[in-house]
């Protein structure tokens, strides 16, 4: 017990010899530490899986304008010319209005320069030929006025007159009967003194004096119907010679009327000629307003695609590009077909840009460096020529945290984005990825069911 004995090392080597068999069975401590790296790989893995991941829609683009009037434009020939002199230079920044190149005519019918007096002056002599028309019509009408005022008075004064001659008819028709009456009387008396005096009663010169007032009478008599017969003749002139008035006169004003409507006619055929005139002028006008082709916006000057002088172009042809002035700037980014219904506007969008190095977590935007935010404003209706669809991203001032775009994007430059959807596991979306399933689509149908349950209340 105390150690002193001399069969001490004996026991102690059996001892030993009888557990080796345990000492076999011993785990090493590699395998111990192994055993717990693994123990806690796949704890952390298990608790990764159980956090919350945000899915997106990854995309390529590039960098453009929101509005169309603020992207690169090219500025063509608006006419057939050449080109005389150019006032640019390319990367020069250019005011609206700004003239850029003259160019001058290269067709024969333009190129008279003193074409503008030329038209000019067809136009003023026709303006000139049209007064002359327009008061030729106005004396139309006076004439035609004097005619018909004539022709009133004329048919006054016959009116008049056929009153005259049948107040004369019916005075000279009282005198013939009158007339009539006495010549009776005269010769009762005369056949009254001719059976006295073959009676003897009377003398001869009594029967001469009634056999001469007889003859008288006979004679006033016949005086009296010829005044009658003529004062009816007259009536009967003055009302023929009323209708040869009015037919003359009318024939007056008819031919006086058709002049009138062949000047007026005239007129219509001279303004016509003279708007063709004015039409030619003003075009005219325009086009050598053309001539000189001026910046349409505040901008700066990319680059000639046409260059020389005297080099003659057509019209359209494209003679140089213009970058308008601090455009509003949108990211162009091309999704498939397949995550277009997943997209809404306003969605929230990470954005990195080629030039500023990044690093991107996609399903974890918050640890993300170097990316800037970004939001859904346009998503096209139409494919584009890959059966991509467009959607149009503009910075998103929703959250002033977010640090804004960079002053130096230029215009066309790539640009890689993350459309951020909903949240869930990462166990989730590795199933996902495996089976090849698109993104979850629960507040997407969530939408689909509201509509439908408000469509049912409307119905």
């Amino acid at each position: 017990m105390l150690g002193i004995s001399s069969n001490e090392p004996a026991d102690r080597s059996i001892y030993q010899e009888r557990l080796n068999s345990l000492n076999t069975l011993h785990t090493p401590d590699s395998a111990r530490i192994l055993a717990k790296w693994l123990l806690g790989i796949f704890l952390l893995f298990f608790i990764i899986l159980l956090l919350p991941w945000q899915q997106n829609i990854r995309a390529t683009g590039e960098l453009t304008a929101l509005s169309p009037s603020e992207r690169p434009q090219t500025i063509p020939s608006p006419i057939d010319g050449r080109i005389d002199k150019w006032h640019v230079q390319e990367g020069q920044f250019v005011d609206s209005g700004q003239v850029l190149v003259t160019v001058s005519e290269i067709k024969e019918k333009f190129i008279d320069p003193e074409l503008l007096t030329r038209l000019r002056e067809q136009v003023e002599a026709k303006e000139a030929t049209l007064k002359a028309k327009q008061d030729k019509v106005k004396a139309y009408e006076m004439q035609l006025r004097a005619l018909r005022e004539g022709l009133r008075l004329k048919l006054e004064q016959t009116e008049n007159k056929i009153a005259q001659y049948k107040l004369k008819v019916s005075s000279d028709s009282i005198d013939w009967r009158a007339a009539q009456v006495d010549l009776k009387n005269y010769e009762r008396q005369y056949n009254a003194n001719q059976v006295l005096l073959d009676s003897g009663l009377i003398p001869l010169t009594k029967l001469e004096a009634a056999r001469s007032k007889y003859q008288q009478s006979k004679a006033k008599e016949l005086s009296a119907e010829n005044k009658y017969r003529t004062a009816q003749a007259e009536l009967q002139n003055t009302l023929i010679s009323r209708s040869t008035v009015q037919a003359e006169a009318m024939n007056k004003i008819a031919k006086a009327e058709s002049d009138k409507s062949a000047t007026l006619g005239e007129i219509a055929d001279t303004k016509g000629m003279l708007a063709e005139y004015r039409n030619k002028y003003s075009n005219m006008e325009i086009r050598s307003g053309m001539r000189t082709i001026r910046a349409p916006q505040d901008g700066y000057v990319v680059k000639a695609l046409s260059s020389g002088i005297g080099d003659n172009v057509k019209v359209s042809q494209a003679l140089l590009s213009l970058m308008p002035k601090d455009p509003d700037m949108a990211v162009a980014l091309y999704v498939k077909a397949m995550d277009v219904p997943l997209l809404s506007k306003g969605r929230h969008v990470r954005l990195q840009f080629d030039g500023w190095p990044a690093i991107q977590f996609s399903g974890w935007p918050s640890v993300s460096v170097g990316t800037f935010g970004g939001k859904v404003e346009v998503i096209d209706y139409v494919s584009s020529d890959d059966g991509t669809y467009r959607i149009l991203v503009t910075p998103d001032k929703r959250k002033s945290d977010d640090e804004s775009w960079p002053e130096q994007l230029r215009m066309g430059s790539g640009v890689y984005g993350w459309v951020l959807l909903d949240d869930v596991p990462v166990w989730y979306e590795f199933w996902r990825q495996i089976n090849g399933f698109p993104p979850s689509l629960n507040n997407f149908g969530n939408k689909i069911k509201e509509g439908k349950k408000g469509g049912d209340k409307k119905k």
